[in-house]
């Protein structure tokens, strides 16, 4: 079986034009290409890339329809951000970055953006020291970075002044939100994933500290 079947049912899911098909095409094509300098997902992955990746980042379009500002924490190879901003092309003011310590992955983020044309910015920074001067994004996100408490901690300085964060997470989300509900005071509801049965979304609303 091939890929072709999952791309088109992907791409008539997502509803995205086929402009933004194209764009996406080449994304998958320079993930291929780089896979082999920069593991860049995992290997098993790689031919499930439409179902496992691209319709797992688009699914978050759906979550804050109207954000036009997205920040994507850890963004390792665009997923989710390099993702939204290639589905975000067409939209007038619509922006997302990207922060990445990882200089190689930023090469990868870098060129691909340049190629897709995406309104992307990659920046090639640790989170704790570049988070704060991105006050203001109506979204925080990031996909397989780390467990939820520590994603709260970084991501501290925007939830706590009106930023939405969306974290997919997997069949131990609930475990993660009982760890984190030990040092964090927040209100969130979880959203079933479309790619995966026993995974979810948490999105959070508001952020404070336990003993604050």
């Amino acid at each position: 079986m091939g890929i072709e079947p999952d791309r088109d049912r992907v791409l008539a899911q997502a509803d995205v034009s086929r402009e933004t098909a194209r764009r996406l095409d080449l994304y998958v094509a320079q993930l291929r290409r780089w896979q082999g300098v920069k593991n860049l997902v995992g290997p098993g992955t790689l031919d499930a890339v439409w179902t496992r990746h691209i319709a797992d980042a688009l699914q978050l379009r759906a979550l804050a329809p109207d954000a036009d500002t997205w920040l994507d924490l850890g963004a390792g190879a665009g997923l989710p951000g390099l993702i939204l901003a290639i589905a975000g092309h067409d939209r007038p003011g619509f922006r997302v970055d990207l922060i990445e310590s990882n200089a190689r992955k930023c090469a990868f983020l870098m060129e691909t953006a340049r190629l897709t044309e995406a309104p992307a910015r990659i920046h090639n920074a640790r989170i704790e020291g570049a988070i704060a001067a991105h006050r203001g994004v109506a979204v925080v996100c990031a996909r397989a970075l780390a467990p939820l408490t520590q994603l709260l901690a970084w991501a501290e300085p925007l939830l706590t002044t009106g930023t939405i964060g969306l974290f997919p997470k997997g069949r131990d989300v609930q475990s993660e939100l009982t760890d984190a509900a030990r040092q964090w005071k927040f209100v969130y509801d979880l959203v079933p994933s479309r790619t995966e049965s026993d995974a979810r979304i948490v999105r959070v609303t508001t952020l404070s500290r336990v003993d604050s």
